[in-house]
């Protein structure tokens, strides 16, 4: 059975950095974005992949249910028994997609979601930097900011009801937030 975990955060929040580095740690542990996974998937060359890559391309949404075949696909074919998934879900609908699937699903668990908490002030200024004033710079985060506020407290309590939400103060060090999300890991696996 694959243990599933899943991070989410602010854009800035370093979600994708901290579960790069707890699976570089872990022999045990795979790493996956799930932009990496439709690259992946379009590289494979596989029918998914054409299908994935003919809305990529137009920039748009891939169809839910392809996103979930996909993401539980790469979780199954992992090359370890833990697998961390970074900036999913996104929306209400795919958290509960996501859950719908795995009711049923014999082969992958999830244990717990991840969320990485900075405040948008600390999330501005590590996806901008220097260049805070460049209108483009800025309506492009507060676009991903709002995307990303819009359906949280619905993740969150749908979470939370599981029992399977856990907030880590993404505000500190890399070596500090690293440190309290490994450990928490290797304490539900």
């Amino acid at each position: 059975m694959k243990k599933l975990f899943l991070i989410i955060g602010a854009p800035g929040s370093g979600k994708t950095t901290d579960a790069e580095l707890i699976a570089q740690k872990h022999e045990n542990i795979t790493h996956y974005s799930t932009g990496d996974m439709f690259r992946a998937e379009v590289a494979s060359g596989s029918d998914r992949g054409k299908l994935i890559d003919s809305y990529v391309s137009k920039g748009n949404l891939v169809p839910i249910d392809i996103v979930i075949e996909t993401i539980v696909g790469a979780i199954k074919k992992a090359p370890t028994d833990v697998v961390v998934i970074d900036g999913y879900p996104r929306s209400g609908e795919q958290m509960t997609e996501l859950d719908k699937y795995l009711e049923n699903e014999t082969e992958v668990e999830l244990v717990n979601t991840i969320e990485v908490e900075v405040s948008e002030e600390v999330a501005r200024d590590r996806v901008l930097g220097r260049a805070r004033g460049a209108d483009d710079n800025v309506e492009v985060f507060n676009n991903r900011m709002k995307v990303y506020t819009e359906p949280l407290a619905q993740i969150q309590e749908f979470y939370e009801a599981k029992g399977l939400l856990k907030k880590i103060n993404g505000e500190r060090t890399i070596e500090e937030i690293v440190d309290e999300m490994d450990n928490f890991i290797q304490s539900r696996i």
